[in-house]
């Protein structure tokens, strides 16, 4: 009879979550109107697109950066993550080489500082909020949550962020930072711009996911792994590494049933 029990609330559960109709709002400005006004790039780059399930509350939210090298993409609402009972916010931030480090990482606090203020409005619970992102965009979201820098800048605390799921993000400094100041990509640093660089124990819970190792970018999977055994090492409690067996560095589909998983669980330790 608890077997049943549990079978028949999980199908009830989905079956909530099927029926839940969502609503999505496209191009709005996560800085303010003054600052778009000094900047025309801001302006026009700087928008975020909020897909989230109307008439319920208390919903979670992943804040979702696109990859692109830093130097191209477009923000998106991953069809894999829509009807999942939760809010997704695809985010345009500015590209080298119209500007350079750290400008594009402010602007992702920008972002995910505007969700966590903003959420409330639409039905989310700000204590909820994930921040996630393949390639580049997880290189974002290390950065936004390690350093707790960027985001002080909005009187926001990284500790409050839910959780971070970088896809396949780099942990060193990033190759377009390094191609900024003239560096080979077969060089790696890691310096104040570098996730590494800011290992803390009290960090947000992470989700480290990569592709192949012997198929992903140069050293892709074993800068994560570095990542992970450092974060380890500084006493940080709740951190895990997958590394995804024959995908390489477009590992995004198989990740992001992963990402659903760990929202899922933030989620029920949060209740």
């Amino acid at each position: 009879m608890k077997y049943l029990i549990i079978a028949f609330t999980i199908l009830l559960s989905t079956s909530i979550v099927s029926q839940t109709k969502y609503k999505t709002e496209t191009n709005k400005h996560y800085y303010s109107d003054a600052e778009n006004q000094q900047d025309a790039y801001k302006k026009e780059r700087c928008v975020l697109d909020i897909y989230y399930p109307e008439n319920v509350d208390g919903y979670a939210t992943i804040v979702w950066f696109h990859g692109g090298g830093l130097t191209g993409g477009q923000k998106e609402i991953p069809e894999a993550l829509k009807n999942k009972g939760v809010a997704v916010v695809g985010v345009n931030y500015r590209l080298y080489p119209k500007v350079k480090a750290p400008e594009y990482i402010n602007d992702a606090a920008a972002a995910v500082a505007w969700v966590m203020k903003n959420i409330a409005n639409y039905g989310g619970d700000s204590t909820l909020v994930f921040v996630s992102g393949h390639s580049a965009g997880g290189y974002l979201t290390s950065m936004v949550g390690l350093d707790k820098s960027y985001l002080a800048k909005h009187d926001v605390d990284a500790n409050n962020i839910a959780g971070l799921i970088p896809f396949s993000g780099h942990t060193i400094t990033h190759f377009t930072v390094r191609k900024e100041r003239g560096i080979p990509g077969e060089q790696p640093i890691i310096d104040s711009l570098a996730p590494l660089y800011h290992v803390r124990a009290d960090a947000p819970p992470m989700l480290l996911i990569t592709g192949d190792r012997e198929l992903e970018m140069l050293g892709r999977y074993e800068e994560n792994a570095y990542m992970f055994r450092m974060m380890k090492v500084a006493g940080h409690k709740d951190i895990r590494l997958f590394e995804l067996d024959g995908y390489n560095h477009g590992m995004t589909e198989p990740a992001f049933p992963l990402l659903i998983n760990e929202v899922n669980r933030i989620v029920r330790l949060h209740k």
